[in-house]
């Protein structure tokens, strides 16, 4: 059904729609970090604080933060090894939890994160690059009991896709960051993604973040790098086989 022209779409659309119109040439990768959290914190429910987590080798550090509450959470995580972040990093799975009075795991975290006002909290695993053992989380941390429905859930894992490109390119780029053919393949990485999803805006007809959701799903079947993906597309210009496109309209 054709959505009513006269009505707006909602927050959590418009802000993945701001997201898929980004150019990864023209941000740096701190910048499209921060860009997602600042959005995961206007449209989540729950008054949020919102921070993305990176996890190198077991060694966390957080690389984009809306407020102090989510600094001090994360890093009341990092100080005893163990949480809800660190979980969904290590593990691959989304960690929930929806009233940090009452949950009774790590239980010398969640009563420090009630008493500084965060009642729920939703974890939404980043899969940077295994081969490197990096990970990661973006972190959503509310200020009620209970903030999350399905559909935050899904908006929140949506976010999750472009932090993981986001956070492989940063990761990539500190390591490259004293040899100049590394950090050029890093910056060609970002351009081929946005070739890719030129091509599959123009032929099918969709919009950026469709594009790029149609690109994550092809990378997530198929077990390969998102970049490797759309390196293919921009290359061959053959569209991607499977039925990509349920869901992104």
């Amino acid at each position: 059904m054709a959505r009513d022209q006269t009505s707006s779409p909602p927050p959590a659309v418009r802000a993945l729609e701001r997201l898929g119109a980004l150019s990864l040439r023209r941000v740096s990768m701190d910048e499209l970090l921060q860009t997602i959290a600042d959005l995961a914190k206007t449209v989540m429910p729950g008054s949020p604080e919102a921070s993305v987590t990176l996890l190198v080798r077991d060694r966390p550090s957080t690389v984009a933060s809306t407020g102090q509450l989510a600094t001090d959470l994360d890093e009341s995580q990092y100080e005893r090894g163990h949480g809800p972040c660190l979980h969904a990093a290590r593990t691959g799975e989304l960690i929930e939890i929806a009233d940090t009075r009452t949950d009774s795991r790590w239980p010398d975290y969640l009563p420090r994160a009630a008493e500084h006002g965060n009642l729920s909290s939703l974890s939404i695993p980043l899969a940077v690059d295994e081969d490197e053992q990096v990970s990661g989380a973006l972190n959503i941390y509310a200020r009620e009991p209970h903030a999350f429905d399905e559909d935050s859930r899904t908006a929140a894992t949506r976010f999750g896709s472009y932090a993981t490109v986001a956070a492989g390119d940063l990761h990539a780029y500190r390591s490259a960051r004293d040899r100049a053919d590394d950090l050029q393949a890093a910056l060609e990485t970002r351009g081929v993604i946005d070739q890719a999803k030129g091509i599959l805006m123009d032929r099918h007809k969709l919009t950026a973040d469709q594009a790029f959701q149609v690109l994550a799903q092809m990378s997530m079947k198929a077990n390969r790098k998102l970049h490797a993906i759309a390196d293919d597309l921009a290359h061959t210009g053959e569209s991607p086989s499977g039925n990509w496109f349920s869901g992104t309209r």
